[in-house]
């Protein structure tokens, strides 16, 4: 029986979309044959996850873990729910959740070939998505949000609070979750694009027929408005309206945040 080498192996999964035992199977009953290996695998049946990588895979899950001063959140997209709120593909996203938890960011790509296999098995286009890392600061908490549906996470958040409780840092991950910012502070909003808005709203104002003495104060307004449905830390507490985040925060500082949502 002719030889082959791990990187056979490793060529011809990547060529056929095979999983990687299947690919092993294959050469070996192929006696290390590449084009017979390839065969092999098609007539099996086995070979027909590389057709499905065109297709497009807007459903999937979100896991998120947190341990201690490290938190991550994994996305793991396909094709259709049905596969997404299965639990062999809810398990894999938190399984890899938890891993780039333990092990960092790149920990992930040791996992391909379950995601290969998951293909296969599924019948459907699936893939690693977004993955998020979060180290806390000295002095800083982490703290996750994961809203669900059907059994399968979709929309996660990841919260790291600089002097502050892990309970202040739960709820606001859920207001995120909920309000979807877009951007931390006033200060973290690309200076073009409030220079666009602020030209837009200047427009709209004179076409309402508003007094020229008066734009700059209008425009100014509509603007701190329109920061208010963007900015994490102008926004209204979804728990309680009556308070911004800036005002729940106290004392405390936001680092940083993330969310990933299904969909979006």
């Amino acid at each position: 029986m002719a030889e082959f080498t791990a990187l056979d192996v490793q060529t011809l999964r990547k060529a056929s979309g095979a999983g990687m035992m299947d690919a092993k199977l294959a050469l070996t009953e192929a006696d290390g044959d590449f084009e017979r290996a390839a065969t092999w695998l098609r007539e099996k049946g086995l070979a027909k996850a590389a057709a499905r990588s065109d297709r497009e895979n807007v459903e999937g899950a979100v896991a998120a873990h947190v341990a201690g001063p490290v938190g991550a959140i994994v996305e793991l997209k396909c094709e259709t729910d049905f596969v997404a709120k299965s639990d062999r593909f809810t398990g894999l996203a938190q399984e890899l959740a938890e891993l780039v938890t333990r092990e960092g960011p790149e920990a992930v790509a040791g996992r391909s070939s379950d995601i290969d296999d998951l293909k296969l098995t599924l019948k459907e286009n699936i893939e690693l998505g977004r993955v998020v890392h979060f180290e806390a600061a000295e002095g800083a908490v982490i703290d996750a949000y994961v809203h669900r549906q059907s059994g399968r996470g979709v929309n996660a958040v990841l919260v790291e609070l600089q002097d502050g409780s892990i309970e202040l840092a739960h709820d606001v991950a859920l207001h995120i979750a909920s309000s979807r910012p877009e951007y931390l502070s006033i200060e973290d909003v690309p200076a073009d694009v409030v220079e666009v808005e602020r030209s837009t709203l200047e427009t709209l104002s004179r076409n309402e027929g508003k007094p020229e003495q008066a734009l700059d104060r209008i425009v100014e307004g509509r603007l701190r408005g329109w920061y208010a449905e963007r900015v994490l830390v102008e926004q209204k507490f979804v728990k309680d309206e009556k308070q911004s985040i800036s005002q729940l925060l106290g004392d405390a500082r936001l680092n940083r945040f993330a969310q990933v949502e299904i969909g979006r």
